[in-house]
């Protein structure tokens, strides 16, 4: 996910700087919170012809994205009859079977920027993997955190409703809100985070980026799999530590991709804490069920690899299935697929703007951290979705 520079999850020539900080559960409290008011009127009405190579993106694929997203869709209109109508159909329909719905039940819409251009940048996004334990030892000596109790989250909509959306972060002194405090506080220990222990991990590299990522798995000695999920954020913004690397002369432009920054740190460990503390962010996890195919997206459903994009919501529905055309990481490779738009993230804002989940590991987390593309998408919606008038 390409990173928030003075991103995302987010929150890259030919690599990104880094991962942005990316939103990979939903509230409580939200991570990225939709919009009051959508500007759905981006979405320009287009003919399924338009969509060369749909045919041949083997969009059955897509199919139980889909069906996951409908698990949440088919209580709500406009959605309904369309979702209704494809739990009706077998749990493998195939391509010809998929496309049929698609143009029975949608109609098609292409996006585009407020600048009227209709190409934006692709990213990418995974769910890192980590070693970790319960409990505190010599190997696993590295805290991942719960919201602590003293974070006060205050929603400005309910003070100003032109504020929709927006929200602070902070904590009492007295009775005054002042902001909470920031990693560097975080990590020597002046907030009040002790007892908030949700687990330990092995390296504080891995750990730096699963918050820029959101959400991950853990694994234990035993074998266990835990599911690690955003709850909050201490309200500073996020900084780009690849960014400080470049600019101190400590890494090139080109190196400062994430696994750059993983081995500039191994051969600087005596630096690390001092560089991580330029990133005055800091991410808080709660513990996901357990036995999830995947990482909880906005949508509140688990997002399944290589077909869920991060997409803005204002510009495009949550849950819309998106044609989108792109290419491989660092490739002129196509890559035309079927995604559904069930995430979002910090540092994605745009109407043609999107990050690609790539799915769990290392091998993801390569392509993720690779991926800077140009790209198009074409949003499906059911036929009669209320839109404004095109701009």
């Amino acid at each position: 996910m390409e990173e928030t520079p003075s991103s995302p999850p987010c929150q890259c020539p030919p690599v990104p700087v880094e991962p942005a900080p990316a939103p990979s559960v939903p509230p409580p409290p939200e991570k990225q919170p939709v919009s009051k008011v959508p500007d759905y009127g981006l979405l320009k009405p287009a003919r399924w012809e338009d969509l060369a190579g749909l045919p041949q993106s083997q969009p059955g694929q897509a199919w139980a994205a889909w069906l996951q997203g409908c698990s949440t869709l088919r209580n709500r209109q406009p959605w309904r009859e369309a979702c209704d109508a494809a739990v009706q159909l077998p749990p493998n329909p195939g391509d010809a079977a998929v496309l049929a719905y698609f143009k029975q039940y949608f109609s098609v819409y292409q996006a585009s920027n407020q600048d009227g251009s209709d190409t934006g940048m692709i990213t990418g996004y995974y769910e890192p993997m980590l070693k970790g334990s319960r409990v505190k030892s010599a190997k696993y000596q590295y805290p991942l955190y719960g919201r602590p109790d003293d974070l006060i989250t205050v929603e400005l909509a309910s003070l100003f409703p032109e504020l929709a959306g927006k929200r602070v972060r902070g904590r009492l002194e007295g009775n005054k809100l002042i902001p909470y405090y920031d990693r560097a506080e975080i990590e020597a220990g002046t907030a009040p985070v002790a007892g908030h222990e949700l687990l330990w991990v092995d390296d504080p590299v891995e750990l730096f980026f699963l918050q820029v990522q959101g959400s991950g798995l853990i694994k234990l000695d035993n074998g266990e799999s835990v599911h690690i999920g955003y709850a909050d954020q201490n309200g500073m913004s996020y900084q780009s530590i690849g960014k400080v690397l470049v600019e101190r002369g400590e890494l090139t432009l080109d190196k400062a991709s994430m696994q750059g920054i993983k081995q500039w740190a191994r051969k600087n460990p005596a630096k690390l804490q001092e560089l991580l503390n330029t990133n005055p962010s800091y991410v808080f996890f709660r513990e996901l069920p357990a036995n999830l195919p995947g990482p909880l997206g906005a949508l509140g459903v688990p997002i399944l690899s290589e077909r869920v994009l991060a997409v803005d919501p204002k510009f495009i529905p949550l849950g819309a299935p998106v044609f989108l055309t792109t290419t491989y990481p660092n490739s002129s490779k196509p890559l035309n697929r079927v995604m559904m738009a069930q995430d979002t993230g910090g540092a994605i804002k745009g109407g043609v703007r999107a990050d690609f989940f790539w799915g769990a590991g290392d091998a993801a987390g390569k392509q993720a951290g690779s991926m800077k593309q140009d790209g198009r998408m074409w949003v499906l919606l059911p036929k009669g979705f209320p839109l404004p008038a095109a701009k």
